[in-house]
């Protein structure tokens, strides 16, 4: 822990390392109470650097952190104490010639690293999280993504508790030693930063399978797991080789070594890392069955997997040369994962979810003190900086590029950038350099998206001269100021349109200048902060259909009507606009009763809303998940992010009485709606498919409506579900509407029999934690503080923090932000403890404080006092300093 107050990193102070490391030859003994570390470095002066540096060499500076100095030799000299100088943080000599060969040894201790950086045990398997800076926590070294090695790893361990030995790169050899212990080398042959280095010691099992790449090579896949999870991980294998398939077919990409591994580990503080060849998971990313896992459950590991593969090309084999570039490969690879998830399900539905939860979240956090570019120009903590806006507004970014370029320019794009950057740590420049010369554009203006930070917003204005027949759309762009940029240049803005007649149909577009119409869709390019286009022969009062397909992360504005909205919801053939369109709507109607609740009068919901989903509800040939995705009214979360001062509890009162409101209005078409794909589902084993997945994705939100009734025979359907069904999809859900119910005894009864027959299960009692921190009934926070002491339930693990600390504080606002701040001391506590525990859990679970300024005066000051406590509280983390500090700001 840091005592003195961090230092800031800027991007301007970026300098190539004065020394490269060519080769990299480690060998790990590994004992249960400590590690040895053997490293040997091949190392050079940075031609780079000579011509500046001209002269005597420069002192050699590793970096180095919790580690125990046993031996230090420097072309086979033993160096001396005196030859040498150590701090906390740093290993400083001088090497007297270019070229030189640094031998290291140095004791660690893995078994009590809890931060869950660098290695560390996850029960009985040690493994490693490098990214970002974990590796400097292993030995000295150059711990940057510019200084690029050939890594060969020896691992040597005991064999009967470690059967399995794996790192990155081929397997070359193996071998026993004296005392039951063995070994195994493994050797990378393409370079890679620290950071990609990986090490995994085990009593795993694997699955193996062998994908036939588009060469014919033949490459080994494997998974491997702890023994009692091997039945559940070949939804993981079969994703992993529909990734492989459409990384050669969309984007030429072909897998490079001769075997690609994965390893769940239940100890994680993310999600999956990319590490060259040997991926390294969070179990909750790759386990799924149809028992165990819900639908979401299996499209985040298809997801998962698929990111991670991905980052073969787009993170590993091109790489960022400093931290600053993190979304050159984050966004890209989010952007390329999200596109596979498309072609594999709903593309419309992905797209939806995407813009839900970057509206949601990103633009909060645009909004909030961390707000920062997509290429930050400085951090404190690089762990602080993995973020919505690095990987999701960065992936969006990646998308106005393909939008603007067209599938074709954009495949030549990267086509250039892969074969110009291979085996190089770059930036996000050389990414845009790429695209512009592939395709003989200028990215200059559009590169502000790397550099501006905020959400920009783009208000629209209309006017229909009918003797002329002509029809304008000024767009009037501008962006908030965010810390550190008061001041915005106008960003590109590409906005996908189409505009509809009185039948709904879709105009050809020609726009003042053009000799003939150019279709009913097209893209235009906002450029200016005010700017206006003109359509030409237009013959009627159009209605436009704008920002289609979500085609850029801005706030738009246009004064629809109720009934405009109605007609959009059912005649755009743009399928995310329509979508859009009744979420327009729905908010409209709930801020309505938002502030009439407030001014408190009685509240009565239009029916227009009533009507614009009794109309979906009744037309059977809609795509069943975007039926369901119509019918969820925007979350309390976005009402609170869309609000000047969020009033969580009129918002939540507003909601709910929508809620009653339409399961009522509506009872009879969801009853059927239920019934008819309840009885598919008991008709066909489970598969976790698009057509499935659309069916009890309509026929779980209809129970959630339809429970809201509190008639028996609900009730009675809800626990049928609950307890005759062959997957955790249906029974989740049953059991979450049970729990947000008012049937007390059938509500303990469920949550008792779930975790007796699921308590061997950590992923499952995740869920089950999940369940019951998001239940918004009163009596929110005792019910978590009671769970903190059920036997499942660790601060040591981070899957359980954000199951349930995570939940509870993000998800069930009505009472994390209940009066008396006892939800906001709740969290504070948590933090402190968890700060010392593993910095960069602690530091996420800030978020919801972070954000005290959109809420009334009084929770302004209870949660401001939190963050001043935390401050106070003794020594803190460089990640959770930063973040509440910047908030206190």
């Amino acid at each position: 822990m840091r005592t003195e107050q961090p230092k800031m990193i800027y991007l301007k102070d970026y300098q190539a390392p004065d020394y490269l490391i060519d080769e990299t030859h480690l060998t790990f003994e590994l004992f249960e109470d400590h590690t040895l570390v053997h490293a040997q470095l091949i190392m050079r002066r940075n031609p780079e650097r000579q011509g500046e540096q001209a002269g005597a060499l420069p002192p050699l500076m590793l970096d180095g952190q919790q580690l125990e100095l046993l031996s230090l030799s420097l072309d086979d000299r033993a160096l001396a104490p005196g030859d040498y100088r150590l701090d906390d943080s740093h290993l400083t000599l001088q090497p007297q010639q270019a070229r030189f060969t640094l031998d290291s040894t140095v004791r660690i201790h893995p078994e009590s690293n809890t931060a869950l950086e660098g290695l560390y045990k996850s029960g009985t398997m040690f493994c490693t999280q490098c990214e970002a800076e974990g590796f400097r926590k292993i030995t000295y070294y150059l711990d940057r993504p510019d200084v690029m090695s050939v890594f060969t790893t020896t691992v040597s361990a005991e064999r009967q508790r470690y059967p399995v030995l794996l790192s990155n790169g081929n397997p070359r050899a193996t071998g026993s030693e004296e005392g039951g212990r063995h070994w195994a080398t493994w050797e990378d042959p393409f370079k890679k930063p620290a950071y990609l280095f990986a090490l995994v010691a085990g009593d795993l099992w694997c699955v193996e399978d062998v994908f036939t790449t588009m060469s014919r090579r033949d490459v080994t896949l494997r998974i491997y797991v702890e023994p009692e999870n091997i039945d559940k991980v070949q939804h993981a294998m079969d994703s992993l080789k529909k990734s492989m398939r459409w990384d050669e077919e969309v984007y030429g990409r072909e897998y490079d070594l001769d075997i690609f591994m994965i390893v769940a580990v239940n100890d994680f503080n993310m999600g999956a890392m990319e590490n060259k060849g040997l991926n390294i998971f969070n179990s909750s990313a790759v386990l799924a069955k149809a028992e165990t896992a819900t639908d979401a459950a299996h499209q985040r590991v298809e997801a998962i997997v698929a990111h991670e593969y991905f980052h073969n090309w787009s993170g590993n084999r091109v790489t960022c040369r400093d931290w600053f570039q993190l979304s050159l490969k984050e966004g890209f690879t989010v952007f390329r994962d999200a596109e596979f998830s498309a072609d594999m399900n709903s593309r419309t539905v992905k797209r939806v979810e995407d813009v839900a939860y970057l509206r949601t979240h990103q633009f909060a956090e645009d909004a909030g003190p961390m707000a920062h570019p997509v290429r930050p120009d400085a951090f404190i903590e690089i762990s602080n900086f993995y973020t919505l806006t690095v990987y999701e507004k960065g992936s969006e970014v990646v998308r106005m590029i393909h939008t603007l370029l067209g599938a074709e320019g954009f495949r030549k794009g990267s086509d250039l950038y892969f074969q110009r950057h291979d085996g190089q740590a770059v930036t996000c420049d050389d990414f845009a350099k790429a695209m512009e010369d592939a395709n003989g554009v200028d990215l200059t203006q559009f590169k502000r998206w790397y550099s501006q930070g905020g959400t920009p917003r783009l208000a629209v204005e209309e006017r229909f001269d009918p003797q002329a027949r002509r029809y304008s759309l000024t767009f009037r762009q501008s962006c908030p100021a965010t810390p550190g940029q008061p001041h915005k240049e106008p960003f590109v803005i590409p906005v996908e349109l189409g505009l509809l007649d009185a039948a709904g149909r879709e105009l050809p577009l020609r726009l003042e200048g053009e000799d003939s119409a150019q279709g009913g869709n097209r893209v235009i390019r906002v450029t200016e902060a005010e700017q206006t286009f003109t359509f030409l022969d237009i013959a009627e009062k159009p209605l436009p259909s704008l920002l289609r397909g979500f085609s850029a992360p801005v706030k738009l504005s246009f004064p629809y009507s109720r009934d405009q909205l109605m007609f959009l919801m059912q005649h755009d053939s743009d399928g995310f606009n329509r979508w859009d369109a009744g979420q327009q709507l729905a908010v409209q109607v709930l801020q309505e009763l938002i502030a009439a609740h407030r001014r408190g009068e009685a509240l009565v919901l239009d029916p227009r809303l009533v009507e614009a989903l009794g109309t979906l509800l009744a037309d059977d040939s809609l795509d069943q998940a975007m039926v369901a995705e119509m019918l969820s009214l925007p979350s309390e979360a976005y009402l609170a992010e869309i609000s000047e001062v969020a009033d969580v509890d009129a918002i939540h009162a507003a909601r709910e009485f929508a809620r009653r409101s339409l399961a009522e209005a509506l009872y009879q078409p969801l009853l059927a709606r239920y019934r008819a794909n309840r009885a598919e589902s008991q008709r066909v084993a489970y598969a976790a498919e698009a057509g499935q997945i659309a069916r009890r994705s309509l026929q779980n939100i209809a129970l959630s409506y339809l429970m809201l009734s509190g008639k028996t025979e609900i009730l009675e359907a809800c626990l049928d579900q609950y307890q005759h069904c062959d997957n955790m999809t249906e029974r989740l859900t049953a059991l979450a509407v049970l729990v947000n119910s008012s049937f007390e005894d059938e509500k303990a009864k469920a949550l008792g029999a779930f975790a007796e027959h699921f308590k061997d299960n950590p992923l499952v009692m995740d869920q089950w934690f999940s369940v019951q921190a998001g239940n918004p009934l009163p009596g929110g926070l005792e019910r978590v503080q009671a769970l903190m002491g059920h036997p499942a339930f660790t601060l040591k693990n981070p899957n359980k923090v954000r199951a349930l600390i995570g939940a509870f504080a993000n998800q069930n606002l009505v009472n994390f932000h209940r009066a008396d701040g006892a939800g906001y001391r709740f969290l504070a506590d948590q933090v402190i403890v968890l700060n010392a525990l593993n910095p960069q859990i602690a530091s996420r679970q800030l978020t919801p404080l972070t954000r005290w300024r959109k809420y009334d005066e009084a929770r302004q000051g209870l949660m401001r006092g939190e963050l001043e406590r935390i401050l106070a509280s003794g020594a803190l983390s460089s990640d959770v300093y930063e973040v509440v500090s910047k908030s206190l700001a």
